[in-house]
């Protein structure tokens, strides 16, 4: 099963340069508002803080594309960010026999995949994933595709 949320990577770049836009704005209207009008006092400082929130909450939610594919005797997982130097991209690719287990972890708007995958050093080891922009649907068939994988795995040790 393939799963790639690549085709909206022009709609995350959108956002991104919308919230960028409103932050330029924000600052252009705080700095008119303090050395030029001088109307709104202390609240002129919403005009950077609530576009730096927003911008904030769109990046640390978590890396914006995320790729899976289990076709074949391997599993490959991909996730990178729109913004290429922001945040190293994350590539994995191993056997589906070595796939232990899974968690999804769903905190308000945050997402996360972690992958508990056996290794020979340490017994095993664990992969994090960030999942939030992933549809509700797309999470179901990945936790789907992974369920398959992990049964047939228990299933060849017994």
């Amino acid at each position: 099963m393939r799963l790639s949320n690549r085709n909206k990577a022009s709609v995350y770049n959108f956002i991104n340069t919308l919230l960028l836009l409103i932050l330029v704005f924000g600052i252009s209207a705080f700095l008119l508002e303090e050395f030029r009008f001088n109307i709104l006092g202390v609240e002129s400082y919403l005009l950077i803080i609530i576009p730096i929130i927003m911008m904030l909450a769109f990046h640390l939610t978590g890396r914006q594309i995320f790729e899976y594919d289990s076709d074949g005797e391997a599993l490959h997982f991909r996730n990178r960010n729109i913004i290429p130097f922001l945040d190293k991209p994350l590539s994995d690719e191993f056997p589906k026999y070595k796939l232990m287990s899974y968690e999804v972890i769903d905190v308000f708007f945050v997402k996360r995949l972690y992958i508990k995958i056996s290794s020979k050093n340490n017994g095993s080891t664990m992969l994090k994933y960030e999942i939030s922009y992933l549809t509700k649907k797309e999470v179901n068939d990945l936790k789907l595709s992974l369920n398959k994988v992990v049964k047939a795995n228990n299933e060849k040790k017994y």
